[in-house]
């Protein structure tokens, strides 16, 4: 029989999802995170006890990581992956990654941008038909991302919540909330990041 998934635990799963997403407000967290308000902010509220995380009050006010916050993320990533003995998929989920990476900002452009009379122009969203094929575009990508994401889905807990982040944001658009593709916090360009993000640091490779 195959190894359960594994599952990582609140507290890192808080800390490093801040890590991955950046400074942000607690409904923003709660909902990278897949858990509710009140869980998520008892798990920050005891990160920043321990001095990992931060709290801004105010409207514009959010939550954030220390430099120790950032380091410790990084040790315990790195430990759980090895404890998980999931280094290998998640190395071959990266490379499948950065395969599909390309050709996603390639659609995020051509949803942002059309050519008229060979001239490009700001998508004004005017055009159904050409949405509508972007969109079908965006679909078969999904679906081809989630079967190159399968093995990683699979082996760990916490990344099967961007599968149902970027399904959901996709599902979203399609419906005719247009944002959802490339021009809010919760697209599906800004998920994709977001999960690259992951791959990088889960790997302790720097970004570029």
């Amino acid at each position: 029989m195959p190894n359960p998934p594994h599952a990582t635990g609140a507290g890192l799963l808080a800390l490093h999802t801040l890590r991955c997403v950046g400074f942000a407000g607690l409904a923003r967290v709660s909902e990278a995170m897949g858990l509710p308000e009140p869980d998520v902010e008892s798990e920050l509220i005891d990160l920043a006890v321990a001095g990992l995380v931060t709290h801004t009050a105010g409207d514009f006010g959010g939550w954030g990581l220390t430099e120790a916050g950032r380091a410790e993320d990084a040790k315990r990533i790195s430990a759980e992956l090895d404890a998980a003995g999931t280094r290998t998929v998640v190395a071959e989920a990266y490379d499948d990654f950065l395969v599909l990476n390309p050709e996603l900002l390639d659609l995020c452009t051509a949803w942002q941008m059309r050519f008229v009379d060979g001239v490009a122009i700001p998508n004004d969203h005017a055009d159904p038909a050409y949405d509508s094929r972007v969109l079908d575009r965006f679909a078969d990508f999904n679906r081809r991302a989630d079967v190159a994401c399968a093995g990683l889905y699979a082996a760990m807990l916490r990344f099967r919540r961007y599968q149902d982040r970027l399904t959901g944001a996709l599902a979203r658009a399609r419906a005719g909330e247009l944002g959802y593709l490339s021009d809010n916090l919760e697209s599906y360009h800004t998920v994709w990041f977001q999960l690259h993000e992951d791959l990088l640091v889960t790997l302790g490779i720097p970004r570029h």
